[in-house]
């Protein structure tokens, strides 16, 4: 089910992120720090945009979209939509969500990554709890939101930090960790591997770690393996996914089109359960309880270690 929302107000934040406020018809809104919404573009498009809001924002959802070059067509497609212009998007969905507990937390965010820390960090503000948000970007015009990190008592900007020195920041906070203390982090794949690399040296423990991917790195998804067959419950439909090829683009080869996004594991768009045999999960997107329950799979970049997958589709 979709929400229907008129873009409110449109403003640059810096040359390659642009901001939305998008104002629900109805007037409804929820709210919940480091959620994300499925925007419906024209064309077809669906893409993932977290939510920045703090806690009194609660007439509008607002997003921020950085311009990919080398994306494919969702954040042309947002950035070339303007004030009036109407959309459907999903109720709020949360992934990545604040720990249900009091100890400090320490969010650490890269670039664009900072939207749902934002979010985050503006909630606990207002509840009083201890915490900490780290801003990482290249430089000064590239940063966003400094004006919401100014209102913010411990928001820290790092300009132009690259390794080693930035190696050396990030192993500076992560040290010594506070043992009620969580740590979420968000931004592009080189900075979250080299967070958590740093987090596991310091002895932070995997529970006590919190991360959400917008990507992941294309070259890096793994479609190896033997062939296997899927059947498709609902309809009784068998297809053949071969060596080299993921179940969605084997659905798409048998002129199934399936609800599909970001095809690398990382949105959840596509998440489906399975009804018979083992995944052999490859995303970025289940927790590890989630894997190993076996009870869903993202059929965008997972495959299945048996010869047979009965999926609920």
């Amino acid at each position: 089910m979709t929400q229907s929302v008129i873009i409110e107000r449109v403003h640059q934040e810096t040359p390659e992120i642009r901001c939305f406020d998008l104002k629900p018809e109805d007037g409804a809104v929820q709210i919940v720090p480091g959620a994300h919404i499925d925007v419906h573009l024209p064309g077809g498009l669906i893409r993932q945009y977290s939510l920045w809001n703090g806690p009194s924002e609660t007439d509008t959802y607002r997003i921020g979209v950085k311009r990919e070059a080398e994306g494919r067509g969702g954040s042309a497609a947002m950035h070339a939509l303007q004030p009036g212009d109407r959309l459907e998007i999903s109720a709020p969905r949360n992934n990545f969500a604040l720990a249900d507990n009091d100890g400090p937390a320490l969010l650490l965010a890269g670039g664009i990554g900072i939207t749902p820390l934002l979010s985050m960090a503006r909630h606990l503000h207002a509840r009083g709890q201890d915490h900490t948000l780290h801003l990482f970007a290249r430089n000064a015009e590239h940063a966003p939101f400094l004006r919401e990190l100014g209102d913010l008592p411990h928001a820290p900007v790092h300009l132009g930090l690259i390794p080693p020195t930035l190696d050396k920041v990030l192993a500076g906070l992560l040290a010594d960790p506070d043992p009620q203390a969580h740590l979420y982090l968000c931004g592009p794949g080189p900075f979250m591997d080299l967070v958590e690399r740093q987090a596991a040296i310091a002895g932070w423990p995997q529970a006590r770690v919190h991360l959400e991917r917008f990507s992941a790195d294309p070259e890096s998804i793994d479609t190896s393996g033997d062939t296997f067959e899927v059947i498709l419950k609902q309809s009784g439909q068998s297809i053949t996914v071969e060596e080299g090829q993921t179940i969605i683009e084997a659905m798409e080869e048998a002129g199934i089109v399936p609800l599909t996004s970001c095809e690398q594991g990382v949105c959840g768009t596509c998440m489906t359960t399975v009804i018979e045999g083992e995944p052999d999960h490859r995303d970025d997107y289940l927790s590890a309880a989630e894997k190993a329950a076996g009870n869903v799979i993202m059929p965008c970049v997972s495959r299945c270690k048996g010869k047979r997958l009965v999926l609920d589709l």
